[in-house]
């Protein structure tokens, strides 16, 4: 993985999570917090679609080397992979205790 195709997935990932906490922060919140999280969701969706355009659409040089559906792809996949493997863990971990 290079430098670019790293930068990509921690852009995208804070975009991502950032939409998703103003998401929650605009619906389940109250006056102050309700328009924070309204404009934390705007700037998540901002920082998602430009850098987005910038990696899959602009032949800007540092941008166009990085294949966008290929790195959310394999993030993705290996997102699963850790989850799972996370999960059997502490599955076993748990019937282990709770067994003894």
């Amino acid at each position: 993985m290079d430098l670019m195709t790293f930068v990509t997935l921690i852009v995208l990932a804070f975009a991502i999570v950032m939409v998703a906490a103003g998401a929650f922060a605009a619906i389940l919140g109250s006056g102050k917090s309700r328009a924070l999280g309204g404009v934390m969701a705007v700037v998540g969706l901002i920082v998602f679609v430009v850098w987005a355009w910038l990696v899959g659409w602009s032949d800007i040089s540092p941008f166009c080397e990085v294949e966008l559906y290929d790195t959310l792809y394999n993030a993705i996949v290996n997102l699963i992979g850790v989850l799972i493997g996370a999960l059997v863990a502490v599955g076993i971990f748990l019937i282990t205790v709770l067994k003894s």
